[in-house]
């Protein structure tokens, strides 16, 4: 009666203690780790050793000397988020290159269990007929465990090839990413450069009509203007100083645009700028020339190719799902009883136990995953084709447009330079006609208007000329700078 009590008593804490690790078990279940990676705090990798790194520019580095577009372009593509991430990215296709290689590797690993049965447990299996045993209800094993690979329907080699093919693709929209930089970059330094060429005309034209205000106050004064010449033209005066006043404005957004590219946060005092725009138009290619160098020179065309590609090898992953897959397995380790109920005589409550061997797995029947998954992986790969005859309709657009707009923004600059010098000789003759008398003040102020008009349409067609000259490069795929 005392050891069925004792008995009963055993059990019932085996029972509790199984309880208590069960109930621990639910509780962490989900506990990824106890300090979580804080989304927050720079990460310190630098993946590329002639890198510059983004604290090495700062406020100072553009509150000096004037920029040339050079330097501006250097610190942007050295300080600019967008260039930052997608280095980033580079890394982390590479790793995703080496996770897939790894894979052909073996695995050896640590494995530990704990098990209690309702019923007692062999040890380890018996290892020739009558052989004697230990026997417990709880048993606690050690394993080092190797896997390897040995076939696997093409499924790791497509894998590899996959990752090289993305990681390929990555840098490729890198190179784009930077060229898009670089040209964003050149088209607002030149847009600087025009707007201040446009707000020195706006300060020529205020100079000039204060001048000739107080040139008609003293014909007034010699009763030799009327009052309305006065009127009329401060009422033209103030309209250009709201202009001047919006056109400084437009000035301080494209520094703050510019030095956003930069990745700069802070712009105070404004940096100035040294350049020059060109009125020189180079000889320009024939389209198709240009389409074929697109076509061979387009890092993004290129990133969509190796897109393409790297699909085709996910379908090839897909279809091998229908293949068996055999592996290696191999495994070393111990096996401990728990308060044995059986030991007899001569045995030990610890053993080892090792095996080697080769497992095949022959899929059956998966309840149509392996076909979705085919059916999933060919419609991308027909997305994917779709994709690239899109950007090879966007490289034609690109490219024409390029061309279109750099002849047309030629035309308007040979315009505009010569409606300037009209535009001036007009304004000489009205001026001299009115100061003898036989001009209207309207013919005077209508003739300097004019002049400030053509003065602002040939620098912003200046500009757009050298931006489209730019642009032809951007759609090619050359280097800009």
């Amino acid at each position: 009666m005392l050891t069925m009590k004792r008995f009963n008593t055993s059990k019932m804490n085996k029972s509790w203690y199984f309880s208590l690790i069960i109930t621990l078990i639910f509780m962490t279940i989900g506990c990824a780790i106890i300090l979580p990676t804080d989304p927050y705090k720079k990460v310190d990798l630098f993946v590329h050793k002639n890198d510059v790194k983004p604290s090495d520019f700062t406020t100072k580095a553009i509150s000096g000397a004037p920029l040339s577009l050079t330097k501006v372009i250097e610190i942007a593509i050295s300080n600019n988020p967008e260039i930052s991430a997608m280095h980033y990215d580079v890394e982390a296709a590479i790793a995703r290159q080496s996770e897939a290689r790894g894979a052909l590797f073996p695995r050896i690993s640590a494995e530990g269990s704990y098990f209690y049965n309702l019923d007692n447990q062999r040890l380890i299996p018996a290892r020739y007929n009558g052989e004697p045993g230990v026997f417990s209800e709880e048993i606690i094993s050690g394993d080092v465990v190797l896997r390897m690979p040995l076939f696997m329907g093409g499924k790791l080699i497509n894998e590899i090839k996959a990752a090289s093919l993305l990681r390929q693709s990555v840098e490729n929209r890198l190179a784009r990413t930077r060229e898009e930089l670089v040209f964003n970059i050149s088209s607002t330094f030149f847009s600087i450069l025009a707007q201040e060429h446009i707000i020195n005309s706006l300060q020529f034209s205020q100079t000039t009509m204060e001048k000739h205000l107080q040139q008609v106050n003293d014909l007034i004064s010699a009763q030799k203007a009327a009052k309305v010449d006065q009127l009329r033209t401060e009422v033209r005066l103030s309209d250009v100083r709201q202009k001047l006043v919006r056109e400084k404005n437009t000035l301080m957004l494209q520094h703050r645009l510019l030095a956003n590219l930069m990745g700069v946060e802070e712009i105070s005092p404004m940096f100035t700028l040294e350049g020059a725009l060109e009125k020189f138009l180079p000889e320009l290619p024939l389209k198709e020339s240009c389409l074929d160098l697109a076509f061979e020179q387009r890092p993004d065309y290129h990133a969509s190719r190796k897109e393409l590609e790297a699909q085709t090898r996910r379908v090839d992953i897909a279809r091998a799902g229908h293949l068996p897959t055999i592996s290696l397995f191999g495994s070393y380790g111990r096996r401990w009883a728990e308060e044995p109920s059986e030991q007899p005589s001569g045995t030990k409550d610890d053993e080892d136990i090792g095996r080697v061997g080769i497992v095949a797995e022959i899929p059956l029947f998966e309840g149509g995953r392996i076909r979705a998954r085919i059916r999933e992986e060919t419609a991308k790969l027909a997305a994917a084709q779709e994709r690239l005859r899109k950007i090879e309709l966007q490289i034609r657009l690109e490219v024409e447009t390029a061309l279109l707009n750099t002849t047309s923004a030629f035309e308007r600059v040979q315009t505009t330079e010569k409606a300037i010098e009209q535009a001036r000789e007009s304004l000489r003759i009205e001026r001299e006609k009115y100061e003898l008398g036989k001009g209207a003040i309207l013919d005077v102020l209508d003739a300097q208007s004019a002049l400030l008009e053509a003065e602002t349409n040939y620098y912003r067609g200046l500009t757009d000329f050298n931006i489209a000259k730019v642009q032809i490069k951007l759609a090619m795929g050359e280097d800009i700078k």
